[in-house]
């Protein structure tokens, strides 16, 4: 991989295809990428780190890129381990580096490594000269931690964005995204962003989804500065697509969604399913787009990614215990968990001897104040297609 980005920016990340499950949750059918960046000047700072695990890998990629020259700055605009995991392998490679931090992730270093001498926190605005071109410094709270802040080249019009941006999906090519393709993606196309997008979408919603409010404040923040290029912590470089980029991310925090249905339902015995599938099928007909997601059967992150897409929520649950039955619940408990607004909801499912899932869904999609499609169905023992009128339901959606 092409590891010049410029003439005083170097790629110095890796490529992890072994990692299957992110944070021990989220799958990872693309793998991630763990980018880590070097700015050459008369002076050079290292922008964030990788994973552990990557250490002969990344020092290697370092010294191919700069030799034996050292490293003045040590930038952490992120304490998460997959970037900050390798801060005490670089301090103990070059025992002169100065970490440059905010002073939130101060503490985060020292209870991570140990590390608590030449540590500079910067503030709001702060820049440091690295000879012709200096770095400047910009808090990002809560995005998707309190530490997080991000770094601006500006002689180069480079955002050094830490997990802003970021997306899933490992990189074959080159990692600018003029040469950048998904790893594993079968339909390759010029248009780099395209073949990311749903992996970005998943990334954003699984992990960033939450922190809408707090984006948009980054966002309207960052608007004052002229980038022509995006260095995330994951996945391509963005150069072609900056704009693209920013105003997915503003769409994203902002909870906007094309019209669609994320129809998601778990079932003990196929009879909620039943009615998902039918609601599906209704929905072709009248060619409205729509995913569906089995929540017993599925990592959760899949609906997670096109409840963020798409503008309805359709959601099956069988009565259990007298309550919504667990995956479900625990579906929906993520929904609200992030904050999601701008949507409209239909509640279905199931009973034996006492339905309460559905008045129960309601209850949720309401005080989260998503609109309802109708009351939903709630239908006694078997499915069939007189106890729930689907196509009155699509007909409904489809307008």
């Amino acid at each position: 991989m092409e590891k010049k980005i410029s003439e005083k920016i170097r790629y110095v990340g890796v490529n992890d295809h072994t990692k299957v499950i992110f944070e021990g949750m989220w799958p990872l059918p693309f793998g991630v990428s763990y980018n880590s960046y070097l700015v050459v000047d008369e002076k050079v700072a290292l922008i964030d780190t990788v994973e552990a695990g990557f250490e002969k890998e990344y020092l290697g990629n370092i010294r191919n890129e700069i030799g034996d020259r050292k490293i003045d700055y040590l930038v952490v605009n992120h304490m998460e381990p997959d970037h900050s995991s390798l801060i005490a392998a670089i301090r103990e490679q070059y025992p002169d580096i100065r970490i440059i931090t905010s002073a939130k992730a101060v503490p985060m270093i020292k209870g991570y490594h140990g590390l608590t001498d030449n540590i500079h926190a910067v503030k709001e605005g702060e820049s440091i000269s690295l000879g012709k071109s200096s770095l400047a410094f910009y808090m990002a709270p809560m995005v998707h931690w309190p530490e997080t802040m991000v770094t601006y080249l500006e002689d180069e019009k480079t955002l050094f964005s830490g997990d802003a941006f970021g997306t899933f999906g490992a990189v074959d090519g080159g990692i600018r995204d003029s040469e950048a393709h998904l790893c594993g993606w079968l339909d390759k196309s010029e248009n780099c962003f395209a073949e990311f997008k749903s992996e970005m979408t998943r990334y954003y919603s699984n992990i960033v989804g939450k922190y809408g409010q707090t984006v948009q404040a980054a966002l309207k923040k960052l608007s004052g500065l002229q980038i022509g290029r995006i260095c995330s912590t994951h996945g391509p470089v963005w150069e072609n697509h900056v704009a693209d980029v920013v105003s997915y991310y503003d769409r994203l925090s902002k909870y906007e969604a094309e019209k669609g249905v994320c129809i998601v339902y778990g079932s003990m015995y196929g009879n909620t399913a039943e009615a998902a599938k039918s609601l599906a099928a209704e929905l072709a007909k009248r060619g409205v787009k729509y995913a569906i997601h089995n929540l017993c059967t599925e990592n959760v992150s899949f609906a997670y990614r096109d409840l963020f897409k798409y503008d309805t929520l359709a959601v099956g649950a069988p009565t259990y215990n007298n309550d919504i039955f667990p995956p479900v619940y625990n579906f929906m408990y993520g929904v609200c968990a992030r904050l999601v607004r701008n949507r409209k909801f239909f509640a279905f499912g199931s009973f034996t001897w006492a339905g309460a899932s559905v008045r129960l869904l309601n209850e949720m999609a309401t005080k989260q104040g998503f609109e309802l499609v109708s009351d939903g169905i709630c239908f006694p023992q078997a499915y069939s297609a007189r106890k729930c009128d689907m196509a009155a339901v699509a007909d409904m959606m489809a307008k």
